[in-house]
């Protein structure tokens, strides 16, 4: 072979030699960056909802996301969730329901009666899957539920219902004080999970023979004069139920109540030295996980028209908080019997606060 062609085949080999290296490499990338992009394609997007910031509220919520994650489902990683709080405002809750069901999002889920209801009725057209927990009467919230059918349901939504011992409450507030007569309660008729609270409230007052006083709030501002009113007319005790409007406003409940030497008691249970003689609830992060679960087990593939919807009170475990500190400022003679005391969760009294050892908590398991 001529020395010129010799040379020009060396290069030409050397630069086939190049050019392969070049495609190597560049396949390389190209498989790479496709794993990549196929693992960014399966992150999913959640929106959380919730309509106010209460302790039962924020607990149940980061129970949510906590059961997500005992299910594979983290933050970050293999989901991105997106949280959202109406601070009680409906007008801002209708806002953020509007937002979160235009497709963007592949699962919602909502905290509480009234963000249900809202993303409910913006999300008709079915377009975002739908999982909503902590709610008091789901069947009475207007949204397509049927309480004597619990398969009939919107396909595209589901969740489960949690009513709170009402009876229970009013039955160790009788034990406290015997001579308990009449009971006081301020509550929004627009939450239809207050409303199903108080019916259950005179139900346990007809019960014991107690004397249920009610007025009605239509935000915070009404709350002082409310509380006013029912001290005025007699009332004994205030009892705030799982009313949103007067949860997120219970310190002002509280400070109220006080003025007048009456004590407060509730069915949510939150910090244990907030000023109520007593809180008789369940454990909200543990009822966050079961409905974060129930989320998880839709993400995995879950057909939700096939998911019944029912009440988990009996899956979760209770909590019982007992303050003795207040009791000498009150009007009338309150004192707990012994195995109250023993029963509670936590008993706050001059020398501080009690909290039981709380037992490992089990993996939540929804009804299915």
């Amino acid at each position: 072979m001529p020395p010129f062609l010799s040379q020009i085949w060396s290069a030409a080999r050397r630069l086939a030699l190049g050019l392969a290296l070049i495609v190597i490499a560049s396949a390389v990338l190209l498989l790479s960056d496709r794993g990549q992009r196929t693992t960014a394609a399966h992150i999913l997007r959640i929106a959380i909802v919730q309509h106010a910031s209460t302790p039962v509220l924020d607990e149940g919520v980061r129970g949510m996301i906590d059961g997500l994650a005992e299910r594979g489902f983290r933050d970050g990683s293999t989901i991105r969730i997106s949280t959202y709080n109406a601070q009680g405002d409906l007008a801002t809750g209708n806002a953020i329901a509007r937002q979160v069901t235009t497709g963007e999002f592949d699962l919602i889920l909502t905290s509480s009666t009234p963000s249900m209801q809202a993303v409910a009725n913006a999300n008709r057209d079915g377009k975002t899957k739908h999982v909503f927990g902590l709610v008091a009467d789901p069947f009475s919230a207007g949204v397509g539920l049927d309480a004597r059918n619990p398969m009939k349901h919107p396909p595209y939504m589901v969740g489960q219902g949690t009513f709170l011992p009402v009876g229970d409450a009013f039955d160790l507030a009788r034990r406290a004080f015997p001579r308990l007569q009449q009971v006081g309660v301020a509550w929004n008729p627009a939450e239809s999970n207050s409303a199903a609270f108080t019916a259950k409230a005179r139900e346990a007052c007809a019960r014991l023979g107690l004397t249920l006083l009610e007025a009605n709030v239509d935000n915070s501002s009404a709350i002082v004069e409310a509380i006013h009113s029912l001290s005025s007319r007699g009332a004994q005790a205030i009892w705030v139920g799982g009313d949103n409007t007067m949860t997120s406003a219970l310190a002002t409940v509280v400070a109220t109540a006080q003025a007048a030497r009456i004590p407060v008691f509730t069915i949510t249970p939150g910090v244990a030295d907030r000023g109520t003689l007593f809180d008789m609830g369940l454990d909200f992060h543990a009822l966050g996980r079961i409905h974060g679960q129930l989320a998880a087990d839709v993400l995995s593939g879950t057909d939700p028209a096939t998911i019944p919807i029912r009440d988990v009170q009996e899956q979760v475990p209770r909590r019982v908080v007992i303050n003795t500190r207040i009791v000498r400022n009150l009007r009338d003679p309150w004192r707990f019997p012994d195995d109250a005391l023993a029963a509670a969760d936590a008993v706050v009294d001059d020398t501080g606060i009690h909290e039981k050892q709380a037992a490992p908590r089990p993996a939540a398991k929804p009804t299915r």
